[in-house]
């Protein structure tokens, strides 16, 4: 298995896997969460999109913006055939040492208040919440922003 950078050539298996991905919350919610709707030709352009591959089919994808001082997670995606299998986890590691590699001391992100599963999933894997908010885009909707300190490697 390996993380590569997408491509453009990418961008139709990155609407589908993340179409399928995020289906269950896209009902629950009654629309889709913003991953579903987002534009990937300019993150793809800047290198934010990287794909988790397995005997040649995509298993999942990261999507991280770098600025100075974090990585902000924006996307973390498996798809349905592969979830379950621990490639999520496998997937935040991955964005760790990318932290570590790039020297940024922290990885953050923001999810979906109603999103329970992945909160748990961040806070056992080391994903502290720091506060709540109503989702500027989606009235409603309250986003949880957490973050993950990262030790130097």
């Amino acid at each position: 298995m390996t993380m590569r950078p997408a491509s453009p050539d990418d961008l139709e298996t990155i609407a589908t896997l993340t179409t399928a991905a995020y289906r269950p919350y896209s009902e629950l919610f009654g629309a889709p969460p913003m991953p579903v709707t987002e534009d990937y030709t300019p993150r793809i352009e800047r290198g934010e999109v990287w794909l988790r591959e397995i005997g040649g089919q995509t298993a999942g994808l990261v999507v991280a913006e770098q600025h100075s001082d974090h990585l902000m997670l924006f996307s973390i995606a498996v798809s349905p055939a592969f979830q379950g299998a621990g490639h999520g986890l496998a997937m935040l590691r991955w964005l760790e040492g990318k932290a570590r590699e790039l020297a940024v001391p922290e990885i953050r992100l923001y999810t979906n208040a109603r999103m329970e599963r992945n909160i748990a999933l961040y806070c056992a894997f080391g994903f502290q919440e720091t506060g709540r908010r109503p989702n500027p885009y989606r009235p409603g909707w309250t986003l949880v922003d957490m973050t993950k300190e990262i030790d130097a490697a």
